[in-house]
């Protein structure tokens, strides 16, 4: 969106009656609007990449450490929720002392 605003922007000074009357200033003012339309393709064509990565689902290729990332989160869910049953079964028992030390642990 901001792309797209300072191609308006350098569009709406070309448009400007002050172009006319000076043409330093109505090289400058093109320059930028080259500039301006040069960065809104590069952008254009950045956001066309991401999504295409985005939608195949190749993110993981990009950017491996993210795929260890969920490895590690998977992996410690699984032990989370191993844990979770053990102390579950041990607060069903009865309340003895070991019992009760082992759940604390």
């Amino acid at each position: 969106a901001m792309s797209k605003s300072a191609v308006k922007i350098s569009s709406d000074l070309l448009s400007n009656p002050l172009c006319e009357q000076e043409p330093s200033f109505l090289e400058m003012v093109t320059a930028f609007d080259t500039a301006m339309k040069r960065m809104d393709s590069f952008n254009q064509e950045k956001i066309s990449i991401i999504q295409a990565i985005i939608i195949s689902g190749n993110i993981f290729s990009v950017f491996p450490s993210l795929n260890m990332a969920v490895k590690r989160r998977e992996q410690t869910l699984q032990d989370y929720k191993r844990l979770q049953s053990k102390v579950e079964k041990y607060e069903e028992k009865e309340r003895t002392g070991p019992v009760l030390a082992k759940l604390h642990q």
